[in-house]
């Protein structure tokens, strides 16, 4: 098994570590924004597997990028400029758009098994490894932003993979707790996202991103508490891993449901529910 995310983390890590001396939050997230108002702008802070190339790629919003992105004094700028995706179960009902990518010249398929004679990839066999991916430009995303540049952000939406089914679907976090939840940066690792990981093993990742984040964990927590206060974000804490009970009992957060809860908290349907 292969895989390029290796030289990627390895070049974001440098980032990471000389982007705070200019008074520049680097952020292991995606981000995207409403369209034609590039200053409604949502950042999707997560580990791998916790859904952050899924659910920023939604065909309702212009996406920024997906997995790396710097916060400066005048906004949100990708500096990854492609997408690297995971590929197991993916399906075209689900993900239409990151689906869609798997068929585009230029794409690049790692870790899948396909048919040798017809190339038709087959995206359930992960006899290879679950760490399936492919890797296409942004511009293969049909609502990709042409500049991959917006507005300071109106809403931070940490994500992750509760695998006892213990954290809400969705919560409003006050600027406190967003910050302990970016400091601990809890998840579970599920298969795909290292070598060996077969179900779900709870875990905590300082600042959504521990080993490629060479500072110490207040550098960049100091950084984003700052942003957080003079631009006034919405913080938001989202589950995309068990509900009914703990892995083994209950199921996989639907991505419809995700969604759907998503687009209530941006577009302000939440406001009555999660008062200021």
């Amino acid at each position: 098994m292969e895989a390029a995310g290796e030289n990627k983390k390895s070049v974001f890590s440098l980032l990471n570590y000389l982007l705070p001396e200019k008074g520049i939050m680097p952020m292991h997230c995606s981000a995207n924004h409403t369209p034609g108002n590039p200053v409604d702008t949502a950042v999707f802070f997560g580990l791998s597997g916790t859904g952050k190339t899924t659910l920023s790629a939604d065909p309702s919003r212009v996406l920024i990028g997906d997995d790396e992105h710097g916060w400066s004094d005048r906004g949100i700028f990708n500096f990854e400029g492609g997408c690297y995706a995971k590929t197991i179960n993916l399906s075209a009902e689900a993900e239409p758009e990151i689906f869609a990518t798997t068929s585009k010249f230029g794409t690049i398929i790692e870790n899948m098994v396909y048919d040798s004679e017809t190339k038709e990839l087959d995206f359930d066999d992960d006899s290879l490894t679950a760490n399936m991916r492919c890797a296409y430009p942004l511009e293969y995303i049909s609502n990709a932003s042409p500049t991959a540049i917006a507005g300071h952000p109106k809403n931070i939406i940490m994500l992750t993979c509760d695998s006892f089914g213990v954290l809400p679907p969705i919560a409003r976090l006050t600027p406190a707790q967003a910050m302990y939840h970016f400091l601990s940066g809890f998840t579970a690792k599920v298969a795909g996202t290292e070598r060996g990981i077969t179900e779900p093993q709870p875990t905590f990742s300082t600042c959504f991103g521990a080993p490629f984040m060479p500072r110490r964990p207040e550098v960049y927590g100091n950084l984003l508490r700052d942003k957080i206060a003079k631009h006034g974000a919405t913080c938001w804490l989202v589950n995309t891993g068990w509900t009914g009970g703990p892995y083994g009992h209950g199921s996989r957060m639907p991505i419809r449901a995700t969604r759907s809860l998503l687009s209530a908290a941006l577009d302000g349907t939440f406001k009555w529910i999660f008062p200021s």
